[in-house]
């Protein structure tokens, strides 16, 4: 009886046992409990800015932390409309006849207000807000409204068209404001999760999510380099809204669609708005070097016709009068293989170098004409 008992004891003890293995691996795979998004990547690799498996409730916790700190842009120009008349009375001299008084008033030059609207985001408990230079571009009146409905006037501090980024501010009247933090885009993966927070077609807050596709993307017809291509939808509206990593770091600002194409997004990486912020903050504007050129990438019809021993390089197609290029020895059909020591392949990494650079910087480049490889040293300018 004893031993049928110990042996029922095992069977229950064993059974339990087997049952908290079950339990134990399900809790592992299941839904880690709820933590702060500063908490959990404290435990990530450094070499990565991917914060681990994507689970059920991820999107949904960063957006819940960080998409308070996104606001929506509503902005009015004042677009003066010029009479019809004007222009047929000046090039014909008039019509030969006279209107009556109320007709020519109805057609008068008048200014009409144009609405616009875009995404932007806090990066600043200050009031700056990090935004696309075309969301506020000529902008008379800006409106921003936080996820809560709170209303604040704006005021772009600065602007630069060539990176499409702006800097507006609203004064807060003492209220603390949330703030988004600005990750590391040189450490993006393509194939890694983002996020994209905006208000497209005048939805306020609206959230996609999807992969990044690309890296290094250029778009000729929109003048951008180096953008980053992702799949999650973006729309008009969501211009100016931040691009997140499952980290909950802003990576990108969201800057374009291409027309008639579904599911190709792109940003501009956050390191480069990183890189200006500080100068649109304090002086309005960048203060961009310049090497003064104009340049195309060398193919092989090229390569062939110069005789160069690859079809590799920059070539420079002409050279500005009184420039800086000008001045260090840089001739028109001068093919540039290295700028500072970095071997160049595309015009646009010559571009990437120089625009890093800050007026009164000496430059090197190393540049193959008529058989021969040399080096020019030059001092570089401000833009024009």
């Amino acid at each position: 009886m004893k031993n049928k008992f110990l042996l029922i004891l095992f069977i229950t003890a064993l059974i339990s046992f087997g049952f908290g293995l079950v339990v134990s691996r399900s809790t592992a795979v299941g839904v880690a409990p709820k933590a702060p998004i500063s908490e959990s990547t404290q435990t990530l690799p450094e070499k990565s800015s991917y914060s681990g498996e994507l689970g059920p409730n991820t999107i949904a916790d960063i957006v819940e932390n960080e998409g308070n700190a996104v606001v929506n842009i509503d902005i009015v120009k004042k677009v003066r409309i010029r009479s019809p008349f004007e222009e047929f009375e000046r090039e014909f001299g008039g019509f030969g006849f006279e209107f009556m008084p109320e007709f020519r008033d109805f057609f008068k030059e008048r200014v009409v207000p144009q609405k616009g609207a875009g995404s932007g985001f806090i990066v600043d408990k200050r009031g700056y807000i990090l935004t696309n230079e075309h969301v506020v571009r000529g902008a008379d009146e800006i409106k921003i409204t936080m996820k809560d409905g709170k209303k604040f006037d704006g005021k772009v501090v600065g602007q630069d068209a060539t990176l499409d980024v702006a800097i507006v501010k609203i004064d807060a009247k003492g209220a603390t404001l949330p703030t988004l933090p600005l990750g590391d885009s040189s450490k993006i993966r393509v194939g890694e999760w983002v996020i994209a927070i905006g208000n497209p077609y005048g939805f306020a807050n609206s959230v996609t999510a999807g992969i990044v596709s690309a890296t290094g993307r250029t778009l000729e017809d929109l003048g951008k380099k180096n953008l980053i291509q992702i799949d999650a939808a973006i729309n008009p509206g969501n211009s100016g809204g931040p691009l997140l990593n499952l980290r909950g770091e802003v990576i990108g600002i969201n800057v374009a669609i291409v027309a008639g194409a579904q599911g190709i997004g792109f940003a501009i990486p956050i390191n480069a708005a990183k890189e200006i912020m500080e100068d649109l903050i304090k002086k309005g504007k960048v203060v961009r070097a310049w090497l003064g050129i104009y340049m195309r990438d060398v193919d092989e019809k090229i390569a062939s016709y110069l005789d160069l021993p690859l079809a590799e390089g920059v070539i420079i197609t002409e050279v500005v009068k009184d420039s800086p290029a000008e001045k260090m020895g840089l001739k028109k059909y001068d093919v540039i293989r290295e700028v500072n020591g970095i071997k160049v392949l595309k015009s646009s990494e010559v571009q990437d170098i120089v625009q890093k650079l800050k007026p009164g910087d000496w430059v090197e480049l190393k540049v193959y004409r008529e058989g021969k490889l040399l080096t020019l040293k030059g001092k570089l300018e401000q833009k024009p």
